[in-house]
């Protein structure tokens, strides 16, 4: 960003508000001594009462220091937080431009400048000129000559903690099972507390056996070949999440398994031996290492830093471990979480999820809100496990699997609607999509629930029919997709569905057409966390090096979306999708002030320049959490 202004440009005079009088200041703060350390402990910053923003606003920083002796540290950096947010300035785009901001409203208009009050958003301007004639005196903060702005980038898809845990052992860059053995050895010899602790769990994310020379599975015989690795319990986790590769200590320590796992798959050798791969419901057999609050700490750090860079504002989080939830609500108690959280609760077939009222988090405070079941429906295809019609075209001995029953899914998705709760469900494979839509088209049509109010949602909705996509459409199920799984995707999709099935893979373009609402993520760590490489992805279908198995001009280019659309799918597109479109996904008044600044103008410039675009400014709630406004 540019110098800040008032009156010109590009210096700055930086005005600010009119302090109350003399008198009224020593009024409130006698009130301050007297109230303020019995109160202000437990005041929410988030959503203060309008009493105190009154008394506070007639207050200087200076003066709360001074009569607050006695309260808490804590509890004056609260204080100095809510003068903060209490600014009002102005965003103005260079004047020279023209309008760069993207509202991504209704009309999908630009703007030359909007106002932030506190939280929100105050106004809309078309220009400097606009804006000096409404207030002359008010801090303007300019871009420079390049830069936009947009709305808050929102990840629909998201594994919050298995992303943090997924940058400790990273292996998606690993090309064979023996660079696979070099990292992980690597890991524990830099590593003084593993290395000294032949007992610790050591756990790694993103093997990917359709990068290597010979695509087959690993062994924890394979493990056993390293000196360094060998007799420690390891749990190293493929790309997609799907499959866990283990070491013979972890198959020890959780012996014996069963021989048959419904919806997950152990392999075995001839003699009928695990093998040391373990899919989708069997992975539930192996237990998991204990982490302490200060791991988790250290992985939800990672994760936020890397999405904040990113200019993501609000995750979706994709299905929380039973230690997800109590741990982010504990990181409410004090202060709203650093980025925003919609929370979707993992299906257990006979749980009783009651009311989602009974267990929300204001959506307005705290950043946290919890209103929908995630289910897993079917495996991935990069592991076979994608419940197809037909058997896959590269092993005609399966179909892949449901990770439920449909008559399971049939009768407890439409219970759970009618409770009220938002249903997210994880579908890859044409049969597993087939499957899910009957399911919410039996909630409609015989339970009478309004699907447009509960918005249901597929996640991925990778492999579809023709017929399904439009009944999608036709229901106003929410497609929530990912476009970077087909830049990952495209190379050996036809190979393992043949040449027509392969048409109805990540059939984006079909999907809106059909009028299905669109949401886009990344599935992180899955995929990368910058959400410019899913914009690039869904406008271009070709890999980071321009390429396609189908040429330059894109992978099914019939399937791209257009910029706007893209743009659309990770701002207001996944406020809709988490029921919070009136306060976030647009810069319109009213709506809260969480927007990004952008080095480039990716609605404009080449698609090959889209990936060297830099996040210059994160900002949520109108406050800088990344970079400098």
């Amino acid at each position: 960003m540019a110098n800040k202004e008032s009156n010109t440009h590009p210096k700055s005079q930086n005005k600010h508000p009119t302090k109350s009088s003399t008198s009224l200041k020593r009024l409130i703060s006698v009130i301050v001594l007297g109230v303020v350390a019995g109160a202000f402990a437990s005041l929410s910053v988030a959503d203060p009462s309008p009493l105190f923003q009154l008394l506070v606003s007639h207050l200087s920083l200076g003066q709360i220091k001074s009569t607050a002796n006695g309260l808490a540290e804590n509890a004056v950096e609260r204080l100095e937080r809510l003068l903060t947010t209490q600014e009002t300035y102005a965003v103005c785009t260079w004047p020279k431009r023209g309008k760069r901001i993207y509202t991504v409203d209704e009309k999908n208009s630009k703007a030359g400048c909007f106002v932030v009050k506190g939280e929100w958003v105050d106004r809309i301007f078309d220009s400097v000129d606009e804006l000096k004639q409404w207030d002359a005196s008010i801090t303007i903060r300019y871009t420079k000559p390049d830069e936009i702005v947009i709305p808050g980038m929102s990840d629909s898809h998201v594994h919050t903690l298995e992303y943090g845990f997924s940058r400790l052992l990273p292996l998606e860059n690993a090309r064979s099972i023996k660079e696979v053995i070099t990292l992980v050895r690597n890991y524990i010899l830099n590593n003084p507390d593993v290395y000294s602790n032949t007992s610790k769990v050591i756990e790694g994310w993103g093997w990917d056996k359709t990068v290597w020379p010979v695509e087959k599975y690993p062994t924890a015989a394979d493990l056993e070949t390293d000196v360094v690795i060998r007799g420690r319990p390891v749990v190293l986790s493929s790309k997609d999440g799907h499959s866990f590769w283990v070491s013979q200590a972890t198959l020890d320590a959780n012996a014996p398994f069963p021989e048959q796992v419904p919806g997950g798959v152990i392999l075995r050798d001839k003699k009928g031996k695990p093998t040391g791969i373990f899919q989708d419901e069997a992975q539930a057999l192996i237990k998991p290492a204990d982490l302490t609050h200060k791991d988790l700490v250290e992985r939800f750090t990672i994760t936020v830093q890397d999405g904040l860079k990113n200019g993501v504002t609000s995750i979706h989080e994709a299905g929380y471990n039973p230690l997800a939830l109590p741990f982010f609500r504990k990181l409410t108690e004090d202060e709203p979480l650093p980025i925003r959280i919609y929370a979707m609760s993992f299906f257990n077939e006979t749980a009783d999820y009651g009311s989602p009222q009974a267990r929300d988090s204001d959506k307005r405070r705290r950043r946290l809100y919890n209103r929908s079941v995630k289910i897993i429906g079917d495996g991935s295809m990069r592991s076979g496990g994608a419940y197809l019609f037909e058997p896959y075209t590269d092993d005609p001995s399966t179909t892949g699997f449901m990770r439920f029953t449909p008559e399971v899914l049939k009768k407890r998705i439409p219970q759970l609607l009618k409770d009220g709760w938002q249903i997210n469900v994880h579908a890859i494979g044409d049969r597993a999509n087939s499957i899910i839509l009957d399911a919410f088209e039996i909630a409609a049509k015989d339970h009478g629930v309004d699907l447009n109010k509960l918005r249901p949602r597929i996640e991925h909705a990778q492999i579809m029919r023709s017929e399904d996509i439009k009944r999608m459409g036709e229901l106003g199920i929410i497609a929530s997709i990912q476009p970077t799984h087909v830049t990952d995707d495209m190379y050996y999709g036809e190979a393992r569905l043949g040449s027509e099935r392969v048409k109805g893979l990540y059939a984006f373009r079909s999907m809106i057409d059909a009028g299905a609402p669109v949401t886009l993520g990344s599935d992180i760590p899955v995929e990368g966390v910058n959400p410019l490489e899913g914009f690039y992805a869904a406008i271009t279908r070709l890999d980071k090096n321009g390429k396609s198995p189908h040429g330059p001009g894109g992978w099914f280019p019939n399937q791209k979306l257009t910029r706007v659309e893209a743009l659309r799918g990770m701002t207001i597109g996944p406020a809709y999708a988490s029921f919070t479109e009136d306060i976030l996904g647009s810069i319109e008044p009213g709506k809260k002030a969480d927007f990004v600044v952008l080095s480039k103008d990716i609605m404009e410039i080449e698609a090959k320049d889209i990936l060297a675009t830099k996040v210059k400014a994160t900002v949520i709630d109108g406050r800088v959490v990344f970079g400098e406004l």
